[in-house]
């Protein structure tokens, strides 16, 4: 599992209708964002360990990915900060391997890393989970589980933090990811968040064992 800390890029100075400055491919294992100030659309892209990976932002919310190799990767669009939000997205999502297509942030205080899961080849985590339950609603039916990174990368450094996961059980790329809901959701089972950082809709790819991970997606953030 994949797990970072962002630098974000802004202008030097910001006003009404500015943009930050725009994100741009770094070298691996550094990340660089960026926020449009209107919008309040938030980029992020990072890759480690020889991924090959393209990451480009379009315009808006919307961003498009092509990987293969041995590393790991997070790309994607969203908001700074998270919160509950009512997420419409759209797109496409063609993958093998470990990784993800999921909503996907932190919150400090607690340090917890969470995952929205909406799409997958194989989840292949990359510490054991625990199943915590799972609830039915409108959008879909969800598996909730719980999981500890220890001593790994965080928005905090190196630090230990818990990881928050809603698994969907039935796959799809688009429609509406209330994340309220999961929020409450996990409260109900004793999971509890913190104060909310970033959280993007994010493609993921990443190693486990002799698996790999290779795709495309294209997607839009409303």
């Amino acid at each position: 599992m994949v797990s970072f800390s962002f630098l974000l890029v802004a202008a030097a100075s910001l006003v009404p209708g500015a943009l930050a400055a725009p994100g741009e491919q770094l070298e691996h294992g550094s990340t660089t964002s960026s926020r449009d100030i209107q919008a309040a659309n938030y980029f992020s892209n990072w890759s480690e360990g020889g991924s090959n990976v393209r990451c480009n932002r379009g315009s808006g919310g919307s961003y498009s990915v092509t990987w293969s190799g041995q590393g790991g990767f997070v790309c994607g669009t969203g908001y700074n900060p998270g919160g509950s939000r009512t997420v419409k997205y759209s797109g496409s999502y063609n993958a093998t391997g470990p990784g993800y297509l999921a909503w996907y942030g932190w919150t400090r205080n607690p340090l917890i890393e969470y995952y929205i899961i909406e799409s997958y080849d194989i989840l292949a985590p990359g510490e054991p989970w625990t199943k915590k339950g799972s609830f039915t609603f409108e959008e879909g039916t969800y598996d909730l589980y719980t999981s500890t990174r220890n001593n790994k990368p965080s928005i905090e450094g190196t630090r230990t933090f818990q990881q928050y996961w809603s698994v969907r059980t039935e796959h799809r790329v688009g429609g509406t990811i209330t994340t309220g809901r999961h929020f409450t959701e996990w409260a109900n089972v004793g999971l509890r968040l913190g104060n909310h950082d970033y959280a993007i809709l994010a493609t993921e790819g990443f190693v486990n064992g002799t698996k790999t991970s290779a795709g495309t997606a294209n997607i839009n953030v409303e």
